[in-house]
């Protein structure tokens, strides 16, 4: 109901492995254990935090399902 009190439309996406895969090349890195905080890519050397490199992914995966 929300969304439709504000006109907004509501994306879901599956977030699986969006802390693995790198926000800038696409990238998947592999499993990591949860202490790992931060990571950089190997591929194209972007330095990533695990937290807003997944807000990304999970951003990114939103908007190819509307467009």
């Amino acid at each position: 109901y929300k969304c439709d009190w504000y006109s907004k439309q509501l994306i879901t996406v599956n977030p699986n492995y969006t802390s693995q895969i790198c926000s800038t090349c696409g990238y998947h890195s592999g499993k990591k254990p949860l202490e790992i905080r931060e990571w950089t890519c190997p591929k194209c050397g972007t330095h990533h935090d695990r937290d807003i490199n997944a807000a990304v992914n999970i951003l990114h995966r939103g908007l190819k399902a509307v467009g």
